[in-house]
């Protein structure tokens, strides 16, 4: 598994892929940070916060990951390489979880630059160093628990065809759906206790609640249980060839 994981980390960075996904995502969230005179821009409104990446990313990460994902078995089925792959000494679920654990990394690779805008905010602010950091570190975790989620859904729409392009539409779909379709829900079909319930299984519930500062155990079983369920039902959907 070891192997193969590291041959899908060598894969994203010895191709233009994984470093056009980090260029992409840093360059648009340094412009809109920095230098579009929107809501966002930090220098403009005159606050020391980070709450501009942490609304931009989730968005960013709603196209720039399923780029990432749509060549994960998609490929290997176009290429013929999959039964090849599938043969090889590892179960389904070895398979899946390096290639969605790839995927992850060069999520947590993406973010690791953004540091340096808390830096620079850590030094902007007056006096220096007055920001909630807590609530930022807190919005990292969530961040990572979030781009983990949209790989698993990545890795599971892959899994369902061996077109690239309607791998990254299917992606795109679900992971945004996941992410604010039962927000959508709550906001203009139901209301009351219901709608809140339904609000709480989407993506976007939990990760605002992260963003808060409070890494709360409910939302982090939330996450694990999602992509736990993509990954099995990108397993079942591997499965399938087989019937």
């Amino acid at each position: 598994m070891f192997t193969l994981f590291k041959k899908e980390v060598q894969g994203f960075l010895n191709s233009l892929i994984g470093y056009i996904v980090m260029i992409v995502f840093l360059v648009m969230i340094g412009l809109f940070l920095w230098v579009f005179p929107l809501e966002f821009n930090i220098l403009d409104n005159g606050f020391a916060n980070l709450d501009g990446l942490f609304i931009l990313a989730p968005f960013i990460f709603l196209f720039l990951i399923p780029s990432i994902t749509m060549r994960s078995f998609a490929d290997e089925k176009k290429s013929g390489t999959l039964e090849l792959l599938m043969t090889q000494p590892l179960t389904d679920i070895r398979v899946i979880m390096a290639k969605f654990l790839a995927g992850v990394i060069l999520v947590i690779f993406s973010l690791v630059p953004t540091l340096v805008y808390y830096f620079s905010v850590y030094k902007l602010g007056l006096p220096q160093g007055n920001l909630d950091s807590g609530s930022i570190w807190g919005s990292y975790i969530g961040l990572i628990f979030l781009g983990a989620c949209f790989v698993s859904i990545g890795v599971f729409a892959s899994s369902l065809t061996d077109n690239q392009i309607v791998s990254f539409i299917l992606a795109v779909f679900i992971s945004f759906f996941v992410y604010m379709g039962f927000e959508f829900i709550y906001t203009f079909i139901l209301s009351g206790k219901a709608g809140l319930i339904v609000e709480s299984l989407g993506l976007n519930a939990h990760y605002s609640s992260m963003s808060r500062g409070v890494i709360d155990t409910r939302d982090v079983i939330y996450f694990i249980s999602v992509t736990g369920l993509f990954i099995l039902l990108t397993k079942l959907s591997l499965e399938s060839r087989k019937w």
